[in-house]
């Protein structure tokens, strides 16, 4: 199956319009990816096309603008388009879900200074993530390895 999770920034609004035949809902906009360690700033970026169709189209078009960093759900395609008589091969990202990727504020004075649509960081961490102090096992419980004894391999 052909799928793949990508992340990256939006360098072209989306742009909506309706097919033809049954006026289905379609969006397509350029994204670009973070450069590649070693890569001089003057590098261009990969880019490649998202496209959306239906609900998630106009959900492009609504929600999604240019320097949006975003996360992509979807299935790659490879297009042929001729161009002044010689093939050319594009990549295009079929868009199955895309989430917006937002950064946590850093902690305020006030929770009413924090941006909207963006959580404060806790003053300290849930208590899921503290980690518990637990006793190291007993040397009795530690299985022996007897280098000499050929049956106490440990694997």
């Amino acid at each position: 199956m052909n799928s793949c999770i990508l992340m990256a920034e939006i360098i072209k609004n989306p742009e909506l319009r309706y097919t033809a035949d049954n006026q289905m809902a379609v969006a397509d906009m350029f994204v670009q990816f973070a450069p590649s360690p070693g890569s001089r700033p003057d590098d261009r970026h990969p880019t490649i096309e998202v496209v959306g169709w239906g609900n998630l189209a106009t959900e492009m078009k609504e929600n999604f603008k240019i320097g949006d960093r975003v996360t992509i759900e979807g299935r790659l395609q490879m297009n042929t388009i001729e161009r002044d008589g010689y093939k050319e091969k594009r990549a295009q990202l079929v868009a199955s879900r895309l989430y917006h990727m937002m950064a946590i504020a850093a902690p305020t004075t006030t929770p009413s200074a924090a941006p909207t649509g963006v959580a404060a960081a806790p003053s300290s961490p849930p208590p899921s993530s503290r980690t518990a102090t637990t006793a190291p096992p007993r040397e009795a419980e530690r299985p022996a390895f007897d280098a000499e004894d050929g049956d106490n391999i440990p694997f």
